[in-house]
């Protein structure tokens, strides 16, 4: 079992930055790759980002594309999301997930084996 701890939503304005993290307690991400899920206010959750082992990384939002970026720190075992220019519509909880390496980067998280507890996003306009 893989507990992922996230950290670093908050509610901020519009054109603002946050910087998401996800660590695994008491484990490494070794033979994981790692995902960014989000949920607004009565939608589903979706992908946003996912990145592999080797830092290959994915995202799956065109009005994010460019704004956020995945990264991971393996020496720290913790992965990031840094999210720039920040938009109403950002607002959202953000969930992170850990997926099998063999899985690819998929965006389906029926196949996350794991998730944290989400952390709460708020953009101000």
């Amino acid at each position: 079992q893989v507990q992922l701890v996230e950290s670093g939503g908050g509610l901020v304005q519009a054109g603002a930055s946050l910087r998401l993290s996800c660590a695994p307690s008491g484990k490494s991400f070794d033979g994981y790759s790692v995902g960014w899920f989000r949920q607004g206010p009565g939608q589903d959750r979706v992908p946003v980002a996912v990145i592999g082992e080797s830092g290959d990384t994915r995202y799956f939002e065109d009005s994010q594309k460019g704004r956020f970026t995945i990264s991971r720190d393996n020496a720290q075992h913790t992965v990031y999301l840094q999210m720039n220019s920040l938009k109403p519509e950002d607002t959202a909880v953000y969930f992170c997930a850990v997926i099998p390496s063999f899985y690819g980067l998929s965006p389906y998280s029926a196949q996350y084996h794991y998730w944290g507890q989400g952390t709460q996003v708020t953009v101000s306009s």
